[in-house]
């Protein structure tokens, strides 16, 4: 049995670097898209006993009631900036409960319940830290943990080899996790590109039904063709990695 943390910026501000090819309206359509995406693999997870929404949007809450979540506001947390937002919820979800804690972004459309549960066994197997990264291994899209193995958050550039550094200092066992529906967050067009390659394969969900068959995805696949080829596209990346 595990809690799910999901923290989730302002949707009106979201995914700013597809501000070439999607409108405002578009992209924070996306957004809500994706977390609902997240958001419904975890509450339909058996082991996922608990889902915390954490937000500061005006529709968190509506959002969070939806997939039976709990919302809270960053402002309740007394602190500023992602990381030491993570940090104070997470101490503050482990404190009185022993199960494991996963921490996931809201921009993971590919993600199934399948993946979570890998990400379980994994973590229960290592008795330590899971990273689950990025397409490209620099980044951190998921992590995994209990009260012992709390890490020391650094999201940002290079966050995945920051997790992992830190965590063997402090002598946490620590496993780096690639996953297609971990590793597919959407930060720019080729990320982009990369659902879209995927989504024609899964019609369901909530990015499927915004990007699959619409007028809406017709115009980004369009855009999207003018693009330099993406070899991870394709790639098999299940594949876990221990370190």
């Amino acid at each position: 049995m595990a809690q799910a943390l999901v923290p989730l910026k302002d949707l009106v501000q979201a995914k700013s670097r597809l501000a070439g090819l999607l409108r405002p309206s578009e992209r924070r359509a996306l957004a809500q898209a994706m977390v609902e995406d997240v958001l419904s693999v975890l509450a339909l997870h058996s082991d996922i006993t608990r889902i915390t929404l954490l937000s500061d949007d005006p529709g968190a809450g509506l959002l969070a009631q939806k997939y039976g979540a709990q919302c809270w506001s960053e402002q309740s947390l007394g602190t500023q900036g992602l990381n030491a937002l993570i940090q104070r919820a997470s101490e503050q979800l482990l404190a009185h409960s022993e199960e494991s804690l996963i921490v996931l972004h809201g921009d993971l459309p590919l993600l199934t319940g399948d993946d979570i549960s890998a990400v379980l066994v994994s973590q229960r197997t290592l008795q330590g830290l899971i990273v689950g990264c990025d397409r490209v291994g620099s980044g951190t899209n998921l992590l995994a943990f209990d009260t012992a193995c709390l890490p020391r958050f650094c999201f940002g550039v290079d966050s995945c080899e920051g997790h992992k550094a830190t965590a063997q200092s402090a002598g946490i066992p620590v496993q780096i996790l690639q996953r297609l529906g971990v590793s597919v967050d959407v930060d720019d067009a080729s990320d982009l590109q990369c659902v879209m390659a995927h989504l024609t394969l899964r019609p369901q969900g909530n990015t499927a039904q915004l990007l699959n068959n619409t007028a809406l995805g017709a115009r980004v696949t369009l855009a999207l063709a003018t693009l330099p080829g993406d070899k991870s596209v394709g790639n098999d990346v299940n594949k876990g990695k221990a370190n």
